[in-house]
């Protein structure tokens, strides 16, 4: 078995997803299991330093937290990149839980209460987490609740690690403001917790769409239906999903809420609106383009987690925790596999093949193609109604979650010139206004043609620290518009 630092044994791979793999270790020093994060870059271009950044940050916001309901962190392993080690939760995550069925609002409530005082311990010492969901969420044995994965958390004196206009974090449990481009604050976290606690009771997310930009546009101005199961926690999530976050209840009258679900003598409190607040409404066709920029500046993560049903439960009693709910799969990663070139035509052509291959067909609901990684929503081969959402890394393509009904015409990877894609890369390089490129990728996504028109048609991204830019082409590789930064 490997040994991490001459001390942890890793035993079994946990679980993992674009920005890293957790395993079950051994602590030979101790004699105690833990859970060890390790971080495996999904791009090679000139991102290690920025990552590490990102891990050192995690350990350093968690080690500052001494919560019970905030995950534990016991040592930190700087290698080539980080390993972090956390204590080992052995009940698996609410996102496996949920694979059950909804939750009982009185049992929501509790959870929400232990979420709500891991994120004001965490609020207090000025981290935001920013990625508030279920599969964050991980649950003792004894049903008690642990908040995981500050990966991405924004801490008040780290600097900025993403680059201006970049959107981080799970779609469906984004706060509004942050969709439309604020940094956002405690509140922001708070509608995510309300959006978890929506889920657990009701066993869908409100927000969920068939792609990325319809599920963002929907956290900016899709109504929210009424839940059916909530019953005394219905107030609640009026409460919490407030698109306005000075409108939302503070921490403390949450607590009280909360609380008196479990006790019955639930309250809406109402908060008064602020003369002058932060907007959110925006024009259908102001929303159409903050999606399209927000959807073209997700760095870092691949478009594997708008759909996020989670793995089958493993009960508490199992001897076999899961320690982090992903929908990557759980083999073993191939050793030294080949590296391809997404930004070139052998290399899309090579995705076109792995679409094929899984599919039956070549038509996919979306793609997003990044140097060496991508991610495609694409019909199921057995029902082409429905559509799964697939990872392409090192010549291979695997499923990564189930996605959901297929409502808007597809496309057909065979129709794009991939010959152009090159050439348009350098010329956005060349037009766009970004002086230092540090970031590339392709998105082929028909939700976009209210926009430019329902014939196929590419967009590539390019952007720096500061600028971020886009042009649109068509299948041939004719440049349609161009967004400068």
């Amino acid at each position: 078995m490997r040994i991490i630092d001459g001390r942890f044994e890793l035993v079994e791979r946990l679980g993992g997803g674009g920005m890293g793999l957790v395993w079950r270790a051994r602590d030979l020093a101790l004699h105690r299991e833990v859970a060890i994060k390790e971080v495996r870059p999904p791009d090679s271009d000139g991102m290690a330093e920025q990552i590490r950044g990102r891990v050192l940050r995690e350990a350093q916001a968690l080690a500052r937290l001494n919560h019970p309901h905030v995950v534990t962190i016991h040592h930190i392993v700087d290698d080539q990149f980080p390993w972090i080690v956390m204590e080992l939760v052995q009940g698996g995550s609410l996102q496996d839980r949920l694979g059950y069925g909804p939750m009982p609002p009185h049992e929501v409530a509790r959870l929400g209460r232990e979420v709500l005082s891991a994120l004001r311990a965490a609020h207090a010492m000025g981290i935001l987490h920013r990625d508030v969901k279920p599969a964050n969420v991980l649950l003792r044995p004894d049903g008690s609740s642990v908040l995981t994965d500050f990966g991405i958390a924004a801490v008040r004196e780290t600097p900025s690690l993403t680059a201006t206009g970049s959107f981080i974090g799970s779609p469906e449990y984004m706060a509004p403001e942050r969709v439309n481009g604020y940094e956002g604050n405690p509140a922001s976290d708070l509608w995510s917790l309300g959006m978890l606690l929506y889920v657990a009771v009701e066993g869908r997310n409100p927000m969920r769409r068939q792609t990325m930009m319809a599920t963002l546009a929907a956290v900016l101005q899709g109504e929210i239906p009424q839940p059916e199961r909530a019953g005394p926690l219905a107030p609640v999530l009026a409460a919490l999903l407030r698109r306005d976050p000075a409108e939302r209840p503070d921490p403390d009258s949450l607590d009280r809420m909360l609380a008196g679900v479990l006790t019955g003598s639930v309250t809406m409190p109402m908060r008064p609106r602020p003369k002058r607040g932060l907007a959110i409404g925006v024009s259908t066709a102001g929303v159409a383009a903050v999606v399209a920029l927000g959807v073209l500046g997700w760095n870092f993560i691949p478009r594997t987690q708008a759909h996020d049903p989670g793995p089958t439960f493993t009960p508490p009693s199992a001897s076999v925790p899961k320690q982090s709910a992903s929908d990557e799969p759980t083999e073993q990663p191939t050793e030294q596999p080949q590296q391809v070139n997404l930004h070139t035509a052998a290399g899309m052509q090579a995705l076109t093949a792995q679409v094929k291959r899984l599919t039956g067909s070549t038509k996919v609901v979306s793609l997003t193609a990044y140097p060496t990684y991508a991610s495609f929503e694409a019909p199921v081969k057995t029902d082409k109604e429905v559509y799964d959402t697939f990872f392409f890394r090192d010549g291979t393509a695997n499923k990564q979650s189930n996605g959901g009904k297929i409502t808007d015409p597809l496309v057909d990877l065979n129709s794009f010139d991939w010959n152009t894609v090159p050439a348009l890369f350098r010329k956005a390089d060349k037009i766009l206004g970004v002086r230092k490129p540090t970031a590339h990728y392709l998105v082929i996504d028909p939700g976009f043609a209210p926009l430019f028109g329902k014939s196929p048609f590419m967009m590539v991204y390019v952007g720096d620290d500061h600028r971020t830019g886009y042009l649109v082409a068509d299948a041939h590789g004719k440049v349609i518009r161009t967004y400068p930064s």
